[in-house]
């Protein structure tokens, strides 16, 4: 990557990829073997990404996380999808966030960034997630301002709860970092918004990816998201035990397009000029139309009572 990166040195930075929607729903990765006998039954493994692909227009990569990709790696990536419309999120490489945890990786960060070059149309977010030991510091909030490229969509995940500040939300938002929102055991239950456009993962709230989220749930989500005013919603189911994920990011979906059907048919209210500090969704007649009462829950609920620690585990870096 910073061979390709050293290539296009000088050239007209690429701005980001136009999408034409303004939800995407799917899973945190498609290759589950605990899938085989539900969402990909009677379907080969080389066909499971076809299938996934017919469902859903988005994914995050997970690989990316364990191993640095090569440039071949992503060219495979982008043909994939074939000639349907796919996006990806891209998960960057534990090498910045958990080995050098943000201490001098300005390059490695612009070398991992070609990956948004290379996928062009295809290329969603850039996903930096923390360690649970990482807890916030001004210092350490100010080296990940500094090194991230304002060229690429960030999303930064935290795991520890001292990150949910007023601080680090002012900074991100001057920045235009996306500052992602989680259900996971001892995080705050919130949606935060510190840009145009939101990100959500849902790991489980109480034990991590073994949730099965219910209807009453995810509709809680789905109103947090149409309060917000985003843009756009970039949303990554994570419980992947016993095939959680696919089902539930099905229902999350079905949900949110409901919404913006409605919101097309009455788009009026709802327009406000991208330096309005009002949100989306935020007037009376605009929560009638979203569907919301006006004392529906808001967007920031109660945090999670304590729940046990859970185990520190690998797969917890996810």
């Amino acid at each position: 990557m910073h061979a390709a990166r050293l290539r296009t040195a000088g050239q007209t930075p690429k701005s980001l990829p136009k999408l034409k929607s303004s939800v995407f729903v799917g899973c945190s990765g498609w290759r589950y073997w605990k899938w085989r006998n539900s969402f990909y039954a009677r379907v080969p493994q080389e066909k499971w990404f076809e299938r996934y692909s017919k469902r859903f227009d988005t994914a995050e990569i997970n690989a990316s996380f364990y191993s640095w990709p090569t440039v071949a790696n992503v060219q495979a990536w982008r043909r994939q999808p074939g000639n349907r419309k796919f996006v990806y999120s891209v998960k960057v490489c534990d090498l910045i966030t958990h080995v050098k945890r943000f201490k001098g990786t300005k390059t490695l960060i612009r070398d991992f960034g070609i990956i948004a070059d290379i996928l062009g149309e295809r290329m969603g977010c850039f996903l930096f997630q923390l360690p649970p030991s990482y807890r916030y510091t001004k210092g350490r909030l100010d080296a990940i301002v500094s090194q991230l490229d304002p060229a690429r969509r960030n999303v930064v995940e935290f795991r520890h709860v001292s990150w949910w500040n007023e601080d680090v939300y002012r900074a991100f938002r001057e920045a235009g970092i996306i500052f992602c929102s989680c259900s996971g055991p001892r995080l705050p239950d919130e949606l935060i918004r510190t840009a145009d456009e939101v990100y959500v993962r849902l790991h489980g709230p109480k034990r991590w990816y073994r949730h099965d989220y219910s209807n009453s749930e995810l509709e809680s989500w789905a109103n947090r998201i149409r309060a917000s005013g985003t843009k756009r919603a970039w949303v990554y189911f994570n419980n992947d035990n016993d095939a959680y994920a696919p089902k539930n990011a099905a229902v999350l979906r079905r949900m949110l397009e409901l919404s913006l059907t409605r919101l097309r048919k009455d788009p009026g209210p709802l327009r406000v000029s991208q330096t309005s500090n009002a949100p989306l969704g935020s007037t009376p007649r605009a929560q009638e139309a979203l569907g919301i009462s006006p004392r529906a829950e808001s967007v920031r609920t109660n945090r999670l009572d304590g729940n046990t620690r859970a185990k520190r585990q690998l797969k917890n870096s996810r």
